[in-house]
């Protein structure tokens, strides 16, 4: 049951350091680092094991997609020196993630099923059910929240508190569109369906950049594409490769993140199955077979490995 549950580096030339959810963020200048942690979080509230290979799998999935929509726009990514970390450009981030759903799925789903017929300021036709595709992707903007949880936000919200000039924002509109469009068609390739996502973008003298990871089961949602239509009629579930059935794991034991509520026990058992669901998506999302990193001593391993590449 080894895993990457943290790293705590000093390098030489090093100007920062950012803990994030499941990732640990080095600057240097410039250049930043992420090292993809095995350290999972559900209801932005970090759970009390991580979970193997969960790093390795974000890491290499996020530079695929990376690699695979250069065309569209550019991103941060210049590197990836070992299976857990990536190497790109420090760009300054925008305080709002762009997400963008096609199905009615998850915090979308159970709004609407609460009764709202209006996400991030965009209407949602009557009659849908869970799961349904939307007549259009839409995109529902979150803030970014540094602690606790992201929060829902318009694009007018966005604009009247200055968050991101119009003019950036409507780019950033057009490129999370392009984008979810790749991303769809890739997921269609190898018999998928790329339910919803997020993208968050940064800039750097005047550019804007695609930043962190993309596509990933942290970041997204997918469906099997077999069986989806005759799921939906007969109201049956549909198959899915994405970190929501940890969230309904923990929702069915009475966690949801809120106060009071605690985490319910992560068995040996439940790990593992998470870990295998995580290289499950992996190989069924890229097409490659997952090559399980030596997890003997990965600190030294991942310790080496940035230091050969900031030196």
């Amino acid at each position: 049951m080894k895993s990457i549950a943290e790293t705590n580096f000093t390098f030489p030339g090093q100007t920062g350091f950012y803990k994030g959810k499941v990732r640990d963020v080095y600057s240097f200048g410039s250049k930043l680092v992420m090292v993809a942690t095995d350290r999972i979080s559900a209801f932005d509230v970090i759970l009390p094991r991580a979970i193997p290979y969960k790093g390795q799998v974000l890491n290499q999935i996020a530079a695929h997609f990376l690699n695979a929509t250069r065309d569209i726009m550019p991103n941060w990514l210049q590197e990836v020196p070992d299976a857990n970390v990536s190497i790109g450009i420090n760009c300054e981030a925008y305080p709002v993630e762009m997400v963008v759903r096609g199905y009615l799925v998850g915090h979308a789903w159970r709004e609407y099923a609460a009764g709202k017929r209006m996400l991030c300021g965009v209407p949602l036709p009557e009659g849908l059910k869970e799961n349904d595709r939307l007549p259009n992707p839409i995109i529902t903007p979150t803030t970014k929240a540094h602690e606790g949880h992201d929060e829902d936000i318009s694009r007018e919200e966005i604009l009247a508190k200055g968050l991101v000039s119009q003019e950036d924002y409507e780019h950033l509109e057009r490129y999370t569109l392009a984008l979810y469009a790749r991303g769809t068609e890739m997921a269609a390739d190898q018999g998928l369906i790329l339910v919803d996502t997020k993208y968050e973008f940064g800039k750097l003298d005047g550019v804007i950049y695609l930043i962190d990871e993309i596509h990933t089961p942290d970041s997204s949602r997918y469906f099997y594409l077999e069986g989806y239509e005759e799921n939906q009629r007969n109201g049956a579930p549909q198959k899915q490769l994405s970190k929501e059935f940890v969230r309904e794991w923990l929702i069915q034991n009475g966690f949801q993140g809120k106060d009071g509520q605690v985490v319910p026990e992560m068995t040996d058992e439940k790990v593992m199955e998470i870990s295998e669901r995580y290289i499950e998506l992996y190989e069924k999302v890229t097409g490659n077979k997952f090559q399980k990193n030596n997890l003997d001593h990965p600190l030294e391993r991942i310790e080496q490995a940035i230091a050969a590449s900031v030196r």
